[in-house]
């Protein structure tokens, strides 16, 4: 079986506290592929990520999912505090007991939380597929004014990321190479 990973897709990502994005079609991608995982009655796991930083955007409503993806009745949703899906949750443990090896991961956002818990996957034996027009960055990180390079844009971002990703911890397709025809964006 191949569970669908869909990591912190929420609300308090629309604040413009997180700078220029890439990819506005990320939700959308996200949501085709969550309907074709439903249609098939492949596994589902939502993650969500509650922030204990006073005032982040990940807090409060922040932590509501977008639309898209909003999870169906009993479809699992973990919570985490940290960038892993992996850390503080039993993600491991409920995809080990549904004897799952694979998985498709997408979210928000590419160079923090989905990539932290794709290197964690990889690590604990998992084969991960990673969808790249389902996942997205921003510039909020982008100041390298500890170098003397030119500041990175979104897409410069969340493309080195998919980059690092790609060939040592997972595969990295596009949302067409999985889709059935019809539920394509």
């Amino acid at each position: 079986m191949n569970a669908l990973i869909l990591i912190d897709i929420q609300k308090g990502f629309d604040d413009p506290f997180w700078g220029e994005r890439n990819n506005p079609d990320a939700e959308d991608v996200a949501g085709a592929l969550l309907a074709d995982w439903r249609k098939n009655e492949q596994p589902v796991v939502h993650i969500r990520h509650v922030s204990t930083m006073p005032g982040s955007p990940l807090s409060g409503g922040g932590t509501e999912f977008k639309a898209q993806v909003t999870p169906a009745p009993g479809e699992i949703i973990f919570e985490k505090s940290v960038n892993s899906g992996f850390i503080g949750t039993s993600l491991e443990e409920h995809l080990k007991s549904l004897n799952i090896q694979k998985l498709t991961i997408c979210g928000l956002t590419t160079p923090h939380c989905v990539s932290t818990t794709t290197r964690m996957a990889a690590n604990l034996g998992f084969q991960v597929t990673l969808v790249a027009d389902a996942c997205a960055a921003f510039t909020s990180n982008a100041n390298t004014s500890f170098d003397d390079g030119p500041n990175l844009t979104a897409v410069d971002i969340h493309r080195t990321a998919l980059a690092h990703l790609n060939g040592e911890f997972a595969t990295v397709v596009h949302s067409q190479d999985l889709l059935s025809p019809a539920i394509s964006p």
